[in-house]
């Protein structure tokens, strides 16, 4: 008689944990079909731009003085602008630059909050009083004007409009985080543990914060949306990425220096792209907080 081991790497553990998220997808799209619908929008944009290369028609930043500022016709579907630059290409492109500020804005703000407030939730005290008030302060900016000044501070770039969105995402990541750890730590598993000998680093990071995962990704998503706005509120004042880089917001930046009244295309189509992401991820977050949340469970 053999004895397999449960961690024998030949027993088809890969498989099952397949077949569980398969059953959450299914399990998702049953219980919020339009939060489903508003999620596949939200991968389908995120495909266009991983696959930009591949989708747009022209190269970016390629000029066309014979095609300035045209309507849009079959050639350009959504126009041209100033230069002759197409415009379907530039909102294509400027996908890749909107949410690669706002994948790593919320990754590194909100998760950086998260710690923060795992670590005020559990030790308390003095610590958890010095952080709530230097998360009041930062709270009481407006996250465009504290974004807009650390953006300004540290000078235009990639890098540095991702580290300023990121520094308004920390305080809403830590106070939402902290609140869930101080119902968790006073939970009587968590109790039996410390009972029993267990380090606070293993109570944090294996008994609470695994926890805090459901509350944290419907922050990310809800973020994502705030993100891109702010993005494009950066991009639009022209202190975010700077141009030739096509992003939404300095599209629209570029489309009112072209005259009094900007040609409706130049407008139109890189907000309604700004608009459809923004809705896309926050149906997409409510979605997410009804099937995660108990009391919220087959009310939608």
């Amino acid at each position: 008689m053999t004895v397999t081991s449960p961690l024998d790497p030949s027993l088809p553990v890969a498989p099952s944990r397949l077949r569980t998220f398969l059953a959450g997808v299914r399990r998702f799209f049953r219980s919020a079909p339009l939060s489903a619908f508003w999620g596949c929008v939200a991968a389908a944009i995120v495909v266009m731009s991983v696959a930009a290369p591949v989708i747009a028609p022209y190269p970016p930043l390629k000029s066309d003085f014979r095609a300035m500022q045209k309507p849009p016709d079959e050639k350009h579907w959504f126009g041209t602008d100033q230069i002759g630059r197409d415009t379907l290409s530039r909102v294509i492109y400027g996908s890749q630059a909107s949410l690669t500020v706002a994948f790593g804005a919320v990754l590194f703000g909100t998760t950086l909050g998260a710690l923060w407030g795992l670590a005020c939730g559990y030790f308390g005290g003095r610590f958890d009083m010095f952080s709530q008030r230097l998360i009041e302060f930062l709270q009481s900016f407006p996250d465009l004007i504290l974004a807009m000044a650390i953006a300004m501070a540290l000078g235009g770039g990639l890098g540095t409009v991702i580290v300023a969105i990121a520094v308004t995402r920390i305080p809403f990541g830590g106070r939402v985080i902290r609140s869930v750890v101080l119902s968790l730590k006073e939970m009587q598993y968590v109790e039996a543990a410390r009972g029993l000998g267990a380090s606070h680093k293993r109570l944090m990071f294996r008994h609470i914060l695994p926890q805090c995962v459901a509350p944290y990704l419907i922050l990310a998503t809800t973020h994502l949306g705030v993100a891109i706005v702010i993005e494009a509120s950066l991009g639009f004042l022209g202190v975010g990425i700077p141009p030739p880089n096509p992003t939404w917001g300095n599209m629209l930046s570029d489309a009112l220096n072209s005259g009094l009244v900007p040609p409706w295309w130049l407008v139109f189509f890189p907000g309604a792209a700004i608009t459809l992401t923004v809705l896309a991820f926050n149906l997409l977050g409510d979605g997410i907080r009804d099937m995660l949340d108990p009391r919220l469970r087959g009310s939608v």
